[in-house]
C-alpha cells in the first residue's frame, strides 16, 4: 500500500514538473518562425520513422497486442505520412489574406496539450500527437496507458531528442514515466495545461471532458461493413479479411461485423475463407462470446489483439492453423449477443440481410451499440446506395471499397491522416473530424471595415433626437463634472490598494 501511495505522489509531482516545464518551453517556442518550427518537426518525424521497427517491436513486447511488423507500418504512418499531410500547413504569423472580405488570419497556439494515449496503438499515436501539437507551436506532455508506458516514453524521448538537436526548447515535448490515475488526473487539471487530447476507452474520454477545459476526446467504434449485391465481392473479401487481421484488429476503425446482402453472401463467405477467414459454428461463437466479454459489453483486456489460435485456446475450441480471423454468425445486436459489440481482436461478426434497406438498419443498430458517430465501411458499386449510406448513417467516416482499419485513418483514402478519429456530437465529442494540426491551432482575425456603420440617428428609438453639441449640458462651475473624483481622492485610493496588495 505504501509503495502504491509513493508511486501516486511521484506521478503527481512529475505531472506538475512536466506541465510547468512545457509551459516555459512553449513560451519560448512561440517566437519561432515557420521555418524553425518546420525544421524541428521534420527532425522529429525523421527520427520516429527511422526507429519505426524498433519502437513497434517494443510496443508488442510490452503490451503483447497485435503483430510487430504491422506496428512498424503504423509507426511509419504516424511519423512520415502524418508529417507529409501537415508540413505545408501554415501555422505561424499570417496564415491567409482574404482581400474581398478584408480579413487577415493569424495563427495562435493553444498552449500546452495533455495527450492521453491508448495501449492499443501507443507508439504511433504518440508520434502523431507530438507532430500535430508542435507544428502548431504547442507544448505537449504524453500521458500513456500504464500497460504501454515504456514504449510511449521511448517514442517521446526519441522525438524530443531529435527536436532539441534541431533547436526546439527543452521540455516542449515530454512523456510521463510514473503513470498512475492520480498522476494523469493531476496533469489534465494542471493550470499550465490548456487543452486535453484524449484517445482511449470511454471512461478516460469522459474524464477528459469533465475537467472543465477544452478537450478533444475520442473513444470506441463498433464498425459495421456492409457488402452490397453490386460490390466487387472478391475485392471486398480480400479487404475485409486483411483489414481485420491487420495488427490483430486493434485499430478502432477496424471492421467489427459483416452485414452481407443475401444474393452475394455465399460467394462472399467462400472468398473470405480463401483469404484465411474461419467461420465458427453457433456453439463455438457462444464460447468466444463468454471468453471475450464474460457477460459485459467491454472486451476482456487479455483478449485484445490476439490471434485466432490464442483466442481459441482461451475459449477451449479448435480452429485451424491457417485461420487469420474468426467469423461468428450473429442474429441480433445488443447485450444478448456479446459478439455484436466492439471486438479489438481477430473475431468478426456475420449478419445476412435481404437488401440494402435492411442492411442500413442493421448498421445503424451496430453503431448505436457502442459506435455512435465513429466509422462505417461499405463495399458497393451502386452510387445511389453508397450515397444513401453516407446521408443516413450516424457515422462521420463512411469508408468506401477499402479497408476499414487503414481507410478511416487516411492511409488508403483521402481523409486527413490521423490516429485520433472523433465521433462528433452524437458520439460525445466536440467534432467529427480526423484530428490534425488545425484542431490544435487557434486563429485570430484582423477584420477591416468594409461598410460604413449605420447613422446614429437611424438607430435611435422613435421620437428620440440625437444630442447635438449645442444642446449638450454644460459642465458645473470649476470645470469638474458633477460627481467626479478629485486628484487627492484618486491618490488615496491607489495608496489603499497598494497597501492591501502588500499585506496579502
Amino acid at each position: 500500500m505504501a509503495e502504491e501511495f509513493d508511486l501516486d505522489l511521484k506521478s503527481m509531482q512529475e505531472a506538475r514538473r512536466l506541465a510547468v516545464a512545457a509551459r516555459e518551453a512553449q513560451r519560448a517556442f512561440f517566437h519561432f518562425s515557420q521555418q524553425q518550427v518546420d525544421r524541428v518537426c521534420q527532425a522529429m518525424a525523421d527520427a520516429a520513422y527511422r526507429e519505426a521497427a524498433r519502437l513497434g517491436r517494443m510496443a508488442y513486447d510490452e503490451t503483447n497486442y497485435g503483430v510487430p511488423d504491422h506496428k512498424t507500418v503504423k509507426n511509419q504512418f504516424g511519423s512520415r505520412a502524418v508529417w507529409e499531410s501537415i508540413k505545408d500547413v501554415p501555422t505561424v504569423g499570417v496564415l491567409r489574406r482574404d482581400e474581398a472580405r478584408k480579413i487577415v488570419e493569424i495563427g495562435w497556439p493553444v498552449g500546452v496539450v495533455a495527450a492521453l494515449t491508448p495501449s492499443t496503438n501507443p507508439t504511433s499515436t504518440t508520434m502523431f500527437k507530438i507532430l500535430i501539437a508542435v507544428k502548431a507551436r504547442n507544448g505537449i506532455i504524453v500521458a500513456p496507458h500504464p500497460a504501454a508506458k515504456a514504449c510511449a516514453y521511448e517514442t517521446a524521448r526519441v522525438m524530443a531528442e531529435a527536436g532539441e538537436a534541431a533547436g526546439m526548447p527543452r521540455g516542449l515535448v515530454s512523456c510521463m514515466q510514473f503513470v498512475t490515475l492520480p498522476g494523469s488526473q493531476e496533469l489534465i487539471r494542471h493550470y499550465a495545461v490548456s487543452m486535453i487530447l484524449a484517445t482511449g476507452g470511454s471512461a478516460m474520454v469522459k474524464a477528459a471532458h469533465s475537467v472543465g477545459k477544452p478537450a478533444l476526446g475520442v473513444g470506441p467504434g463498433n464498425v459495421p461493413v456492409y457488402v452490397d449485391r453490386s460490390a466487387d465481392v472478391a475485392k471486398a473479401a480480400w479487404d475485409i479479411v486483411n483489414s481485420k487481421a491487420f495488427d490483430c484488429s486493434v485499430i478502432c476503425a477496424t471492421e467489427q461485423a459483416v452485414v452481407a446482402d443475401k444474393p452475394i453472401a455465399s460467394q462472399l463467405k467462400a472468398e473470405m475463407e480463401r483469404h484465411g477467414a474461419y467461420f465458427v459454428n453457433e456453439e463455438q461463437a457462444a464460447a468466444l462470446g463468454r471468453t471475450l466479454f464474460g457477460g459485459g459489453q467491454l472486451i476482456n483486456p487479455k483478449m485484445v489483439g490476439k490471434t485466432p489460435q490464442q483466442l481459441a485456446a482461451a475459449a477451449k475450441i479448435s480452429v485451424p492453423a491457417w485461420a487469420r480471423i474468426l467469423v461468428a454468425p450473429l442474429h441480433k445486436v445488443g447485450p444478448e449477443e456479446p459478439l455484436s459489440a466492439e471486438k479489438l481482436t481477430t473475431v468478426l461478426g456475420w449478419y445476412e440481410v435481404d437488401d440494402w434497406h435492411a442492411g442500413c438498419e442493421r448498421c445503424i443498430e451496430m453503431l448505436k451499440y457502442g459506435g455512435d458517430g465513429h466509422s462505417l465501411v461499405i463495399h458497393s458499386r451502386d452510387e445511389a446506395v453508397i450515397l444513401a449510406f453516407g446521408i443516413e448513417k450516424p457515422a462521420f467516416r463512411i469508408v468506401v471499397n477499402t479497408w476499414g482499419s487503414l481507410g478511416a485513418i487516411g492511409a488508403t483514402t483521402g481523409v486527413m491522416p490521423s490516429m485520433t478519429l472523433a465521433p462528433g456530437g452524437i458520439g460525445g465529442a466536440a467534432v467529427g473530424d480526423n484530428i490534425t494540426v488545425h484542431h490544435l491551432l487557434n486563429i485570430k482575425r484582423l477584420a477591416y471595415e468594409r461598410a460604413a456603420p449605420p447613422s446614429l440617428a437611424s438607430s435611435l428609438a422613435p421620437g428620440v433626437q440625437p444630442l447635438s453639441s449645442a444642446a449638450a449640458p454644460a459642465a458645473p462651475a470649476g470645470g469638474a463634472a458633477q460627481g467626479a473624483i478629485s486628484a487627492v481622492e484618486i491618490e488615496q485610493i491607489v495608496r489603499r490598494v497598494l497597501r492591501d496588495l502588500q499585506t496579502k
